[in-house]
């Protein structure tokens, strides 16, 4: 291969390799825009003033919601309790409590409330622990969030109280509750043997912009080894003369 012939291969290997991570480096930063408009459009929703029974009841989509605070006023549906297996929280393997609140007001409507998680018993994993309902009307606090995200299970969705993920509508079925598509996460003190500190939502923009440096990075290492060995060696430094080039 002669000289001219390898400088035009090494120059377009070196202008693909280019092109290829600076476009992926831009592409990691239109994820974090992408990123940061959804975490904007979150904290205005939780800017919101909270939201009560009937602006949840109203609601044409109650999807809209999410992420809004919400003051709500209910009845709990304590016989409809279900517990959602292997959710960690702090390292420990436990069980996420959901338990319907049927809404106060005219007409049927009740909102599935993810009201804390509980540690699960290492000698009999089937024992469940008693979880405090107070009877009558209570007002309780949170933030409209989607239901829990789904864990692999083999088969289809299954009954009982211990359940490892949430069907609503085979959970509307049994219960015979109108369940909204939406949750609220039940927040305030721990109480009722329950605990609340759930995580709070990143959507990983940092990530994002890691990423993209690194792209950047290596888009720049190419061009500085290019610049220095075809050009700067080739042009700019002359090899010393040896005795038996005299």
């Amino acid at each position: 291969m002669n000289a001219r012939l390898k400088f035009v291969l090494i120059t377009l290997a070196t202008l693909v390799a280019v092109v290829i991570t600076g476009s992926l480096g831009l592409w990691q930063l239109s994820r974090a825009a992408e990123k940061q408009a959804r975490q904007a459009a979150m904290d205005a929703q939780s800017a919101k003033s909270p939201l009560t029974a009937s602006a949840v009841r109203a609601a044409a989509d109650p999807m809209v919601l999410l992420h809004q605070r919400a003051r709500l006023r209910g009845t709990w549906a304590a016989n409809a309790l279900i517990f959602l297996e292997n959710r960690p929280m702090d390292g420990r393997v436990g069980f996420l409590v959901l338990m319907p609140l049927v809404l106060e007001g005219e007409g049927a409507a009740a909102v599935v409330v993810q009201r804390g998680w509980v540690p699960r018993g290492f000698e009999d994993r089937t024992l469940l622990p008693r979880i405090e309902t107070p009877a009558g009307v209570v007002e309780i606090e949170g933030r409209m969030a989607l239901p829990p995200s789904d864990l692999y299970a083999l088969g289809g969705p299954t009954g009982g109280a211990i359940r490892q993920n949430l069907d609503l509508p085979q959970w509307r079925a049994e219960t015979g509750l109108p369940l909204m598509p939406i949750t609220l996460q039940q927040t305030g003190a721990s109480a009722e043997g329950l605990v609340r500190d759930w995580p709070v939502v990143n959507l990983g923009v940092e990530k994002n912009f890691g990423y993209a440096v690194q792209w950047f990075g290596l888009a720049t290492l190419f061009v500085v080894l290019y610049l220095w060995f075809q050009v700067v060696r080739r042009f700019f430094i002359r090899p010393k003369s040896t005795p038996s080039d005299v």
